[in-house]
């Protein structure tokens, strides 16, 4: 295990990473406009399990192949922004859920597997995650410190809870701000922001050159 300095070192980070938002943080607060608090908490906490899974990815040594393969890292890269677009468009496509014919009526919430299963994917193919856990997580490593397998999945461990703590405050702001609109105008706009928002962060992704 990293000694102290090492860890809160690594810890400051991963702050600076997860506090720039990114896809988890546009997907969490696209599920708190649409659907309130509970699925944007449930969303974030899937993220989080995702991007422990691509921490362990990298800590067992196959992300060492996404690292070398350009090819390996454009499908995951793709393969992310793909579906970023494809939730995007879903949330479009369902955004008359959100516009019940009472002005109190929130959208009908997702099964809590699915709303998991679709943060872990985003957090899972986060290729800024990904990167940071090729490029930067090895580095706080400390070799005379014991396993550096161990050390890397506990230190991805450390981001995820972060990160879901973080996303998690993300989704509470905007849930809140979301029930501030009641009007049917507002509410439109609400609706039409996530789902827009998660198409254009795709479309960036798949264009972004690799760092």
């Amino acid at each position: 295990m990293s000694d102290t300095a090492h860890f809160l070192a690594f810890v400051a980070a991963s702050l600076v990473l997860i506090l720039i938002p990114g896809p988890s943080v546009m997907f969490t607060i696209s599920r708190a406009l649409i659907y309130g608090r509970r699925q944007a908490v449930l969303t974030a906490w899937g993220n989080a399990a995702g991007t422990f899974c691509a921490s362990a990815l990298a800590a067992v040594g196959l992300g060492a192949l996404i690292s070398e393969s350009a090819l390996a890292f454009a499908i995951v890269k793709y393969a992310g922004a793909a579906y970023l677009v494809y939730l995007g468009v879903k949330a479009l496509r369902d955004r008359k859920g959100l516009m019940g014919p009472a002005d109190d009526e929130p959208a009908a919430p997702k099964r809590t597997l699915a709303t998991v299963a679709e943060g872990f994917l985003v957090g899972l193919l986060n290729p800024k995650s990904i990167l940071f856990f090729l490029a930067i997580l090895p580095q706080f490593v400390d070799p005379a410190s014991g396993s550096a397998t161990v050390q890397m999945l506990v230190l991805g461990g450390t981001f995820a809870v972060l990160a879901a703590a973080c996303d998690s405050v993300w989704g509470l702001v905007a849930s809140a701000a979301r029930d501030v609109f009641r009007r049917p105008r507002p509410k439109r706009i609400l609706a039409n922001t996530g789902g827009t928002a998660l198409i254009g962060l795709g479309i960036a992704a798949a264009a972004g050159e690799r760092a």
